[in-house]
C-alpha cells in the first residue's frame, strides 16, 4: 500500500502558491485544501464560516458568538471565542483532513500544525515583487499601486499570524523544507521540483 504524503504550501501574495497547489493536485491526483479548510472547520464546529474568515491571518482577538455555551470536542466556552480558539479548531480540521489521505494544504500554518507527522513536505513559494504585482493586476481590476499596497498589507498580516502561532519566521528559508522562486522556475518548473522530490521517495 502506498504511503500517504502531505504537501503544505506557504506563499507570498502573487507568487502563485495556489496555482502551484492546483497543478500538483492535478499531477498527483490528490485534493487541495485552501478556503475549503474554513468551510470544513465551520461545518465541523457549527460556527459560521464568516467568523473563521474574519479571524483568518489575524492574531488573538475576541469574536462574539452570541449567548449560551458553545462547544467543539473537548473545548467549551460561554458566549465569546477568541482567535486562538478558532485557530485550534482550524488546526484540528487540518489534522482531520490529513487523516483522510494524501493531500495539499495552502497556508493557514499547516506546516506547523502537521509538524510531528511523517511524510510532510513544507514548501514556500516566492517571486520578484514585479512579477507578483503583474500576476495580481492580471487577475483583478486593481491598479499597480493598489496591488503593491495589497501585497504589503497582506504580507504584514501573514507574517504576524505565522510568527505568532508557529514561533518561526514566515518566509525564512529555515522555516521550510523547500523554497521555490516562481519567477525563476515558473509554476510548471516549481511543480516539477516538488513532484521529483516526492517521486524520489524523499518524504515517503
Amino acid at each position: 500500500m502506498e504511503k500517504k504524503f502531505v504537501i503544505t504550501i506557504g506563499r507570498q501574495l502573487g507568487a502563485g502558491g495556489r496555482a502551484l497547489a492546483e497543478e500538483l493536485g492535478r499531477r498527483l491526483g490528490v485534493p487541495v485544501y485552501n478556503h475549503e479548510i474554513i468551510n470544513e472547520a465551520a461545518k465541523q464546529s457549527g460556527i459560521a464560516a464568516e467568523l473563521f474568515e474574519k479571524a483568518d491571518e489575524h492574531t488573538s482577538n475576541v469574536t462574539p458568538l452570541g449567548t449560551g455555551i458553545w462547544s467543539f470536542g473537548s473545548m467549551t466556552t460561554p458566549g465569546y471565542i477568541n482567535n486562538d480558539t478558532l485557530f485550534a479548531i482550524q488546526s484540528q480540521t487540518i489534522e482531520n483532513l490529513a487523516d483522510r489521505g494524501s493531500c495539499i494544504f495552502v497556508g493557514r500554518c499547516a506546516d506547523y500544525v502537521l509538524r510531528e507527522r511523517e511524510g510532510v513536505l513544507s514548501v514556500f513559494v516566492t517571486a520578484s515583487l514585479e512579477d507578483r504585482v503583474a500576476r495580481l493586476c492580471s487577475s483583478c481590476d486593481k491598479s499597480e499601486k493598489e496591488c503593491r499596497a495589497w501585497i504589503a498589507t497582506t504580507e504584514r498580516k501573514r507574517s504576524s499570524y505565522y510568527n505568532y502561532y508557529t514561533f518561526k519566521t514566515w518566509g525564512a528559508a529555515e522555516s521550510y523544507d523547500l523554497c521555490l522562486n516562481s519567477s525563476k522556475l515558473g509554476i510548471e518548473g516549481c511543480a516539477d521540483v516538488v513532484e521529483k522530490y516526492i517521486g524520489g521517495g524523499k518524504i515517503l
